[in-house]
């Protein structure tokens, strides 16, 4: 679990660059679709990432 408070504490472990790094490529490569992330007691456990491709008729 990653926690997502902004403690100093927690800054830059290396499963908290994990899911920002998951996030912003996602980001990156994405034109439509959606993110959601899962938090339990303030803690990120779930990242879905949904991607659209939309087709021209």
């Amino acid at each position: 679990m990653t926690d997502i408070n902004t403690s100093t504490d927690n800054r830059g472990t290396p499963a908290r660059e994990e899911a920002i790094n998951l996030i912003v490529e996602a980001l990156g490569r994405m034109r439509f679709g959606a993110i959601n992330l899962t938090v339990h007691e303030g803690k990120l456990v779930q990242v879905d990432i949904t991607e659209r491709k939309r087709f021209q008729s």
